[in-house]
């Protein structure tokens, strides 16, 4: 009898603690993280390993969105591709995508996914021809400085320059699928550098890394909402 009584407690138990391992499971699940894309082509796909790690914690203290503590790194094909609302592709350098990563960029903004490209100087001319190569009927679309991603949190006056590479202006870019922004591309602008750790970019004043931030803030709150 006494066995049978200890046996009902630990069967309890266990069921309180599977319930409870389940919830958590799934608000682990609901905590949204931004994945980096591991592109091929020689191009430093890594680059500025901090700035999503900041960018998230920037979205828990300053908004109610629940974020993860860091990104997440994935290539095109990966199966889990379509956990991850929005994809981040930095670099320098030079990005090819082979044909099953195409066709899975493709499928993967038309059913709703969202890809932010940050220009860090010297990505233009490959980034134009691979995104060419996923939406071969389209162009991309300068943004005009009223458009909803520049004011759906802060009230910014278009894309912010950042870090200076050239002298050229920034400008926003966007591919659309149905009517909704899938690509949104930051040329000479570099947000991502403003989100880096201060010593990375240490000749970045605070007034400039806030802006990044706010962009960065409009940028998700964006992707969340549209």
């Amino acid at each position: 009898m006494f066995n049978r009584y200890i046996s009902r407690i630990k069967l309890i138990v266990f069921c309180f603690f599977l319930f409870f391992s389940i919830i958590g499971t799934k608000n682990a699940g609901e905590l949204f993280t931004i994945a980096q894309v591991q592109y091929g082509g020689g191009g430093d796909w890594y680059g500025d390993p901090s700035a999503i790690g900041n960018w998230l914690r920037i979205l828990r203290e300053r908004t109610d969105i629940a974020t993860a503590d860091d990104r997440v790194i994935l290539k095109l094909t990966d199966h889990v591709l379509y956990q991850y609302p929005m994809l981040y592709i930095v670099g320098h350098g030079n990005i090819r995508l082979t044909e099953n990563e195409v066709s899975a960029l493709r499928q993967y903004l038309t059913s709703g996914g969202f890809l932010f490209v940050n220009d860090d100087y010297g990505l233009d001319k490959s980034f134009r021809r691979e995104i060419g190569r996923v939406f071969p009927d389209q162009e991309l679309q300068p943004i005009p400085n009223n458009h909803h991603i520049y004011n759906c949190y802060y009230d910014l006056q278009g894309l912010p320059k950042i870090h200076e590479h050239d002298s050229e202006p920034a400008q926003g870019f966007g591919l659309f699928h149905d009517g909704r922004m899938a690509v949104f591309y930051a040329y000479s602008a570099d947000i991502g550098d403003g989100l880096e750790d201060a010593r990375v970019h240490p000749d970045d004043t605070p007034e400039v890394r806030e802006l990044a931030s706010k962009m960065a803030v409009n940028i998700a709150v964006y992707v969340l909402t549209q």
